[in-house]
């Protein structure tokens, strides 16, 4: 079905990624995501689940009318409803995939399902051939394959090959998988299910044990020739499987890995930094392959020796995964033109009317500041680019603070196009703005987390806030970034609260999870 050496990089990023608490997307937002993927050699996009609700149906069906060349996934629970659903949010893409699943767990059969393992195969079955019927490319998962009986497994995956499966996919659901004995499984599957060779041995590893990526790169080994990941490998609970980990780990040990995808590498730095930016989810600094250490070194002997030979510490090139290189100094005094050269250099591709409100707060940045930096671009083109629809908009804001004086925020938001103004006080500034917006805008929601961090160094750095709100069991994260530090907070606070907004207007159906 495939070449033997060839991985299928599977993307989840926009479907179990979007499951992480507080990272919901709105449709724009996945499709700048789904766009960047298709330019950066993604095979199969799974552009979400359509049955969820009307806007992740939505959503699907952008991305599926949009994308040129990447095949586009759409999840169904084996269902009617589900699949009938799924197709028709898919069925205009260049190379749709209807990807179903159910649960073979006997731990899952009996508790969740309620069903007798023959019911289960029964419903597998008729469910791909509904699939089938729609399109050739068809994905069978067996939820919580790696707690499954292998025999049964081994039964199952036959019979819907025969239905007309394309892809199978072993998931390890709930991360319980130790490598060797992931790798075992794979094998056992390999060689007992008898038409195997007619279709595709996928694995799609969570990492609650911290081991999704080494059970990957085990199963690569032991035969399975596609991969389901996530941009820096969020997802449910702990995570999925990072995808830049394992791209990487195959580009980087090809003596032990002899396989090879179709990722172009220099833009996985960009599309984690993208990722990061559209969901509010902070990429820890000693991430392997995109966080800030990643390529950083302080220990003397590290700095001596990779001035002498990068190579006695660094085991694959910064450039190779998409750092820029680019010495271009961006300051007040730069045009348009070198504006965007660089936002491309760094893997944007921004229209007219996008690159015209970067360059303004650009400008307006550069009288601040006197060198702009790749962190500061990102952090415009996320206020200026890929902010939610506002429902909420700061206008204006004036702070009082000091040692003594009572902490003051008056605050003006624009809601719907009329402008409301009210002042509050709080223990600190940042607490009397935060009291100021909750009145202004009858919020309900309550601050779970509130961090900052400075995007680059020194005085001058602009700072950057992320805001985790709750309302009613719905969990928004907000981002916002300003050389102020008030400033930066208010943003994320507003933009917290219209994510939340879009959430209660788009309540999705709680999915079963592969």
């Amino acid at each position: 079905m495939t070449d033997n050496n060839q991985i299928i990089i599977f993307d989840t990023t926009l479907r179990d990624g979007e499951q992480s608490p507080g990272a919901s997307m709105n449709q724009a937002e996945k499709l700048r995501i789904a766009t960047q993927l298709e330019a950066m050699g993604v095979n199969v996009i799974e552009a979400g689940f359509p049955a969820a609700s009307v806007g992740d149906f939505e959503a699907v069906q952008a991305i599926a009318n949009t994308l040129k060349k990447t095949q586009v996934a759409a999840l169904c629970r084996a269902s009617t409803d589900d699949i009938n659903r799924g197709w028709e949010a898919v069925k205009d893409a260049v190379n749709p995939r209807i990807h179903t699943f159910i649960a073979t767990s006997e731990l899952h059969m009996q508790y969740k399902l309620q069903m007798e393992a023959d019911k289960v195969l029964e419903q597998a079955v008729k469910s791909v051939k509904l699939a089938k019927s729609y399109t050739d490319n068809v994905e069978f998962s067996a939820e919580d394959g790696s707690r499954s009986d292998k025999d049964f497994l081994c039964k199952v995956f036959e019979a819907v090959i025969d239905a007309g499966a394309t892809t199978v996919n072993l998931p390890d659901t709930v991360g319980y998988a130790i490598p060797e004995e992931f790798s075992q499984l794979v094998e056992y599957v390999m060689k007992n299910t008898p038409n195997m060779d007619k279709a595709v041995l996928s694995v799609h590893c969570h990492n609650d044990l911290g081991l999704a990526t080494s059970n990957t790169l085990a199963a690569i080994k032991a035969g399975a020739r596609q991969v389901e990941v996530t941009i820096n490998g969020i997802g449910e609970r702990a995570g999925n499987t990072s995808m830049e980990e394992v791209v990487m780990s195959l580009h980087t040990r090809p003596n032990f890995f002899p396989h090879t995808t179709s990722i172009d590498t220099t833009r996985i730095h960009p599309t984690s930094r993208l990722v990061s930016m559209i969901t509010g989810i902070l990429v820890q600094p000693n991430r392997a392959i995109v966080g800030a250490n990643a390529f950083a070194h302080e220990a003397g002997i590290h700095q001596d020796g990779v001035l002498k030979n990068p190579m006695t510490y660094e085991i694959m090139k910064p450039e190779t995964v998409g750092l820029s290189t680019n010495n271009l100094v961006l300051g007040k005094h730069s045009g348009r033109h070198a504006l965007n050269a660089h936002i491309q250099q760094m893997g944007y591709d921004l229209s007219k009317e996008e690159l015209d409100t970067v360059f303004t707060k650009f400008k307006n940045l550069a009288d601040k500041k006197k060198t702009i930096q790749d962190e500061d671009i990102e952090a415009l083109i996320n206020e200026g680019v890929l902010r939610s629809s506002e429902i909420f908009k700061l206008e204006y804001m004036h702070v009082v603070s000091g040692t003594t004086v009572f902490p003051s925020a008056c605050v003006q938001i624009n809601i719907n196009g009329r402008p409301t103004r009210d002042e509050m006080g709080g223990n600190g500034p940042i607490d009397a703005v935060f009291n100021a917006i909750s009145k202004i805008t009858g919020t309900r929601s309550k601050l779970l987390r509130f961090t900052v961090s400075a995007l680059t160094a020194g005085t001058d750095a602009q700072g950057e806030v992320t805001v985790r709100l709750s309302e009613d069991g719905i969990v928004a994260l907000g981002k916002g970034a300003d050389p102020d530090i008030i400033t930066a907070s208010a943003l994320a606070y507003v933009n917290g609260l219209n994510r939340l907004e879009y959430l209660k207007e788009n309540p999705a159906v709680k999915a079963q999870v592969v």
